[in-house]
């Protein structure tokens, strides 16, 4: 069953807003905003550590940290820069440019057929909008009473109401373009809620004279049930929040694949035209949409014409409403049924009304079925928790269904329209202002802009496109390129290329500084700038709350000396909160462990038969007490300072897993050696973080959470035990297993596939005693060889993540090739390399791995899984033995 989502607006300009009734979400959904600007979302679970509004700003700048440089850059070139240039850490504090110029009347079109209830809401936000000049209209379609004439009359004396006796929702949009007193005409639906600054962001984009049609962004309303959670996961309504422009090429050669996706540039729910286009291309097609046989596609249509024709098609994310999507699964399976019929009946339109383009749409539509319908269908079998295969195959069924829906919605209207009910008509239809031909339709014009002048429209109508260079005060700071198909280009149009394109060169820093520093600034200062409150200014989470619980789990098997050094490492470690030790015993028939811990007072002993570290650890982890719990191994020595650096960044209630540095504590074998030229445990000086969104950044390569550390030297959230999508660790793999490792980077990526933080602290570090002989080395790399390719194909198995695949026959191969060839060259030019006969042991390893995961499968069957961990970590208080204070 999937959760519901709390849906939250987030104002970075603003103070932060605590967040509250979170109480049953599953996960949380924040629109963030800058200067009242949609730049983006984040979406994450919730836990049961809690969840505050600063912990949401510090994920929102460190996911979304690129658009809101790029708002930032946008309203800095708004006007002429100064010579000297626009400091990094002044950026966040430029001011944002108040929009000015006349205000054109809008006509907010609302179409509703029977939906007093929803029609409401919608109406209750478009009357709260404080654009000066808008006619709210609203459009009765065919209505079975009179409930929508009684609701306007008695609640909304400012809303204009008009009956069209015609069913079908293309008849009551075309009515409203015949009653429409404005220059523009905004369409939205009844199951919409406005934004207060919609109607303003349309303005806004019609200011450039070259844009026929806008529409905006769409986002849930709310995310309550399985079936909008479900829709939003489909793909919902949003189409991103970029600006972005579209005009067709009527002279060139471009294929209808290209344009013929409307769906892509909006939706009929945030569409708004000029009102004297639809005499020069025509009014909507009254044979599509809801109402119809077709069920949809009006929209889809009337874009493509606009596009079609020759005009300037303009998406425009501050233009923002908020749509209901359905609440029921019935319903939603019927809404993904329309959307296939209303499609196909669009492609069948166009296909009878543009001849010359036929042969397109046949390929578009037919490559359409393979790549949104069969292609997610086979996924949907592949990893089932993707989408429910039903729904695909309601679309996928109505898409052949309306294939011939077209032909008789056309019928039908065309007797509608001979009936003569008297309902107005549009005015005749104009001759298409469609551009003349050049003698070069591919020429490519060249101008120059200088940043720190004011930015003016480009008249280029003889181009197809256009280079600009940029200066900076006469200095060339890079180059811009815009498809213009021999139109103008507005100022606002040129800032958007220039701000998308150079980035933070427009700074006019040193040409010397790299992107990566420049970013790192940029970074800096945001946080500073969102939250200087709360954190230093390089953005850190203060320090974890020194009443918080820390669990050390040690779990050994048969090497008591090793132990003895790490408990003495524990027992030096400078903390004032609750510290317990717990050593697992993984072999207590020796007899061997027990003499140690009697050592050390206060160090809790507990015993797991069942050979291996996964087992022994879950043990550890189901005995432990602590709120966080760390990990690490008999044979590693952690300095006074380790655990208080290792879980510092839980303060972030996000952070689910953090991991340290591992360093070796000793080099003087040949064997030691060699490890760390494999790669050793360490994973750099630099903190890093890992969350959802890196998660889902390798689009065909194996998500690489080896990377992230090891745990040997990691501390988890007790509660991620608790998940259902997370749990222990798995007994199949791991040391002492016949997969021989693993376990810790299978644990981290269920961790992220969750949705949760993995940060990697390296100032947290701890010193390794690696394997001093050749043979304790050759079996550490053989079980890690095997234990890799274990884990790859958990994933596929367990996860259905076909990534795995391509890793497994692609990239690992391709890597021992490269590993071989390295050894031949080095060897011929008498440089040292990395020995043959290991590289040949770890691909005899690696093809061991599906032999030894199927063994381990068998050996955990025989033994049983750990129990789980039921407990919650804030049910510590009611223990009788209170949790001992074990560090310094």
């Amino acid at each position: 069953m999937i959760g519901r989502i709390k849906v939250v607006d987030v104002e970075l300009d603003a103070p932060p807003i605590p967040l509250e009734s979170l109480e049953g979400y599953g996960g949380l959904r924040a629109l963030v905003r800058l200067h009242g600007t949609p730049i983006g979302f984040v979406e994450l679970p919730l836990s049961d550590a809690g969840f505050t509004a600063e912990d949401l700003r510090r994920i929102i700048l460190r996911r979304l940290a690129e658009p809101i440089v790029r708002d930032h850059l946008r309203d800095m070139v708004e006007s002429p820069l100064p010579p000297d240039g626009v400091g990094v850490e002044e950026l966040p504090y430029v001011s944002h440019p108040v929009s000015g110029g006349e205000s054109p009347l809008i006509t907010a079109a609302v179409c509703t057929r029977d939906r007093p209830e929803d029609l409401k809401l919608c109406l209750d936000s478009l009357v709260r909008l404080d654009y000066p000049r808008l006619e709210i209209l609203v459009v009765d379609n065919a209505p079975k009473s009179d409930a929508t004439q009684r609701l306007i009359g008695d609640f909304y004396p400012r809303v204009r109401y008009v009956c069209e006796p015609r069913p079908g929702l293309d008849w009551a949009r075309n009515r409203a373009i015949v009653e429409a007193r404005g220059e523009i005409i905004a369409y939205t639906d009844d199951d919409v809620i406005v934004d207060p600054g919609w109607a303003t962001a349309l303005a806004e984009a019609f200011r450039d004279p070259e844009v026929m049609a806008v529409t905006g962004l769409v986002v849930p309303y709310e995310l309550e049930t399985e079936a909008q959670v479900l829709f939003e996961r489909y793909g919902g309504f949003g189409r991103g929040y970029k600006r972005k422009y579209w005009r067709i090429d009527l002279e060139g050669c471009e294929r209808a694949l290209e344009y013929l996706g409307t769906g892509r540039h909006g939706t009929g729910a945030n569409m708004a035209y000029r009102c004297d286009l639809f005499q020069r291309i025509g009014a909507f097609d009254p044979a599509l949409d809801v109402g119809t046989v077709t069920n949809g596609g009006g929209d889809l249509e009337m874009l493509f014409r606009v596009l079609k024709e020759g005009y300037l098609l303009a998406y425009e994310p501050a233009a923002l409403v908020r749509h209901r999507h359905r609440r029921e699964y019935a319903q939603l399976r019927t809404q993904l049924t329309n959307n296939g019929i209303g499609f196909y009946s669009y492609l069948v339109r166009t296909a009878m009304k543009y001849p010359d383009i036929r042969g397109g749409i046949l390929r578009f539509g037919m490559w359409w079925i393979w790549w949104w319908n069969l292609r997610r269908l086979v996924k949907s079998f592949i990893r089932p928790s993707l989408f429910p295969h039903d729904l695909i195959w309601a679309e996928l069924r109505g898409s052949f269904v309306g294939l011939g829906r077209y032909s008789k919605a056309r019928r039908r209207a065309a007797q509608i329209s001979s009936y003569g009910d008297g309902a107005p008509t549009l005015p005749s239809k104009l001759a298409p202002s469609k551009k003349t031909a050049t003698e070069n339709g591919t020429s490519v014009g060249v101008r120059m802009v200088d940043l720190c002048q004011p930015l003016r429209v480009l008249d280029v109508a003889a181009n197809a496109a256009v280079r600009i260079f940029v200066t900076f005060d006469g200095r060339p700071i890079g180059s811009v390129t815009i498809t213009n198909r021999h139109q103008p280009v507005s100022a606002a149009r040129l800032r958007e290329a220039i701000v998308d394109d150079l980035g933070l060169r427009l700074l006019g820093q040193d040409p010397k500084l790299s992107t990566d520093a420049l970013q790192e600034s940029a970074r800096v200062a945001l946080h500073r700038r969102y939250l200087a409150e709360t954190d230093g200014a390089d953005g850190r989470s203060a320090r974890l709350d020194d009443e918080i619980p820390v669990s050390v789990i040690v779990a050994t098997y048969d090497r008591p000396d090793d132990l003895r050094y790490c408990l003495r490492h524990l027992s030096a470690q400078e903390s004032a909160r609750p510290v317990e030790v717990v050593v697992v015993d993984n072999h207590p028939a020796s007899g061997l462990t027990p003499p140690v811990i009697a050592e050390f007072p206060g160090v809790v002993l507990v015993t797991e038969t069942r050979k291996g570290l996964s087992y022994a650890r879950n043990k550890g982890f189901t005995t432990s007490r602590g709120e966080i719990v760390v990990a690490t191994d008999d044979d590693v020595l952690a300095p006074p300072d380790w655990l208080e650096r290792l879980v510092a960044p839980f303060a972030r209630s996000d952070v689910m897993v953090v991991t340290g540095n591992t360093f070796p504590a000793d080099l003087e074998t040949a064997a030691q050696q060699r490890f760390e030229r494999y790669g050793g445990l360490g994973r750099g000086f630099v903190p890093r973080e890992a969350d959802i969104a890196w998660f889902k950044s390798f689009r065909r390569r194996a998500v690489p959470t080896w990377d992230l550390g090891a745990t040997a030297n990691a501390a988890f959230r007790a509660s991620a035990f608790a998940e259902p999508e997370i749990g222990l660790m798995d007994e199949v793999l791991g040391a002492g297993t016949p997969t021989g490792c693993s376990e810790d980077t299978d644990f981290f990526y269920k961790v992220l596939r969750a949705g949760y933080t993995i940060q990697y602290e390296p100032s947290a570090c701890v010193w390794h005693k690696h394997r001093r002989d050749e043979r304790a080395l050759r079996s550490q790399l053989y079980n890690y060889s095997k234990g890799h390719v274990a884990y790859h194909l958990m994933t596929l198995l367990r996860d259905r993540d076909p990534r795995a695949v391509w890793e497994l026959t692609f990239r690992l191969p391709r890597w021992h090739l490269k590993r071989i060839i390295s050894y031949a060259k080095r060897r011929l030019l008498g440089r040292s390399h990395y020995p043959l006969k290991l590289t040949l042991l770890e691909i005899g390893g690696n093809l061991a791995g599906p032999f030894c995961l199927w063994r381990s499968y068998r050996r955990v069957k025989r033994d049983g899984r750990s129990d789980p961990y039921v407990r919650s970590p804030r049910q510590d208080d009611s223990q009788d033995k209170p949790l001992s204070t074990y560090a310094r």
